[in-house]
């Protein structure tokens, strides 16, 4: 790890992410094969670990069987975790809309929609 230049935080990362690994399964992690890391991935999911822990672990793990075993099949097919999508922020229609540049209230405006009649800016 310290040929590629890694810092001492991920590799102590690293091997503290291959040993709870291992322990997980109680076997050499060199004998786990794929389904085991989805089985793991699925147990820290579970836990409710973050997706960016997640993606921490899914980098120890490409690393141990891409670099240490050279195993490049499984190394392949090991997914990172997807960014979580955030739910746009709903506003209310009475609700002050100062940011976007729309008038305090839109009540008076709305009041005369589909009415046919002309409802002045202020």
């Amino acid at each position: 790890m310290s040929i590629r230049n890694l810092s001492p935080a991920t590799q102590r990362s690293y091997l503290h992410t291959v040993s709870k690994f291992s322990r997980y399964f109680g076997q050499s992690p060199a004998t786990l094969g794929l389904d085991d890391v989805r089985d793991f991935q699925v147990h820290l999911v579970a836990q409710g670990v973050s997706w960016r822990a997640l993606n921490q672990t899914v980098c120890a793990l490409r690393f141990f069987y891409g670099v240490t075993l050279g195993e490049a099949t499984i190394l392949e097919r090991i997914p990172y975790a997807r960014t979580p999508q955030k739910l746009p922020v709903s506003r209310n229609r009475l609700q002050p809309q100062v940011s976007r540049g729309v008038d305090r209230c839109l009540c008076g405006r709305l009041a005369g929609f589909g009415s046919g009649k002309v409802v002045p800016d202020r």
